[in-house]
């Protein structure tokens, strides 16, 4: 079962769509409820989620040199 902050960010991720990058993530994350810690904590979280979503097949990394990632086509 995917973590509390992954779920709450693939849920943002498929009602806004577009790109999806750490400071993004730390934004849905955070009106999600889920930006407790400091920055460098809520971008820990962030990135994990993310990470989380990219190996369930939700999102794809669309430039291997940076963290930016965008819903699988046909999700």
């Amino acid at each position: 079962m995917p973590s509390q902050p992954a779920q709450a960010l693939e849920k943002s991720i498929r009602a806004l769509g577009g790109t999806w990058g750490t400071h993004r993530s730390v934004t849905a994350l955070s009106n999600a409820g889920l930006g407790h810690g400091d920055l460098r904590a809520q971008e820990k979280r962030a990135r994990q989620a993310l990470r989380d979503l990219k190996a369930a097949g939700v999102i794809v990394q669309i430039d291997p040199d940076s963290a930016t990632y965008r819903l699988t086509p046909g999700q």
